[in-house]
């Protein structure tokens, strides 16, 4: 897979073109908001039907980004599930594929606004791993902070047509994660919260192929054109 690398509160990591963030001094893997059981959980409330494989297909991809890592820790940044009941409506095989990863690596669960902790691993509020602070929502006030809960997304034009992508957040004080889950939506990183969180020299990562690394556009500002396409070759 392709990535872009950054630096924060002089950490060099590695925003990662399917979503996930890699710390590679600390072999840390850490993925925003995956939001399992999404479908489940509409269907179970009345909402659209979706089709039943966003779980499967969401696990499938965190597995395929912990085989080309080799995590020693995997940190998932909250809102792991879609709600409380949906840990609990997991099919079997979901059930066994989530189990297996969080035996493969150290494991923690950072707690979201509305999901429970996981199997296996640790739950916990934030963790703090060397000048770095993990959390959901993020902290305004915060330096060296690493978070999700907003699922930045982006739009912008390619080719002369337009192009919307999760994307990476990032400044000298934090990263935001795109979020991970399949069937998640996201919000635009020029409309509020997120347009006043980032601070001057802000940067958008967007994921997918291939990846573009962008100034922050100014909220309200038309979608960009992004520079000259670079490729960043496949490193783990």
């Amino acid at each position: 897979m392709a990535h872009i690398p950054l630096t924060l509160a002089g950490c060099r990591l590695e925003a990662r073109s399917g979503g996930a963030l890699w710390w590679p001094a600390e072999r840390l893997l850490c993925v925003a908001d995956l939001h399992l059981g999404r479908a489940e959980r509409m269907a179970r409330r009345g909402g659209a039907l979706l089709p039943p494989y966003e779980t499967r297909d969401t696990l499938t991809r965190l597995a395929a980004e912990i085989d080309a890592c080799a995590p020693r820790c995997v940190v998932a940044l909250g809102d792991s599930f879609d709600d409380d009941a949906a840990a609990a409506g997991l099919d079997a095989q979901e059930s066994a594929l989530l189990a297996g990863l969080t035996r493969r690596a150290d494991w923690v669960w950072i707690s979201g606004n509305h999901d429970p902790a996981g199997p296996g691993g640790q739950a916990r509020a934030t963790l703090s791993r060397g000048p770095l602070t993990f959390r959901h929502i993020a902290d305004p006030g915060a330096l060296g902070e690493i978070s999700g809960h907003w699922h930045p997304k982006l739009r912008v034009s390619l080719g002369g047509r337009g192009l919307s992508r999760p994307c990476f957040l990032a400044d000298d004080a934090r990263i935001v994660l795109p979020a991970f889950g399949t069937y998640t939506g996201g919000l635009d990183c020029r409309r509020a919260p997120l347009a006043g969180l980032m601070r001057p020299g802000a940067r958008a990562v967007l994921t997918g192929q291939p990846m573009l690394s962008l100034p922050l556009p100014a909220a309200g500002a038309p979608p960009c054109a992004p520079p000259a396409r670079h490729h960043h070759g496949d490193r783990t």
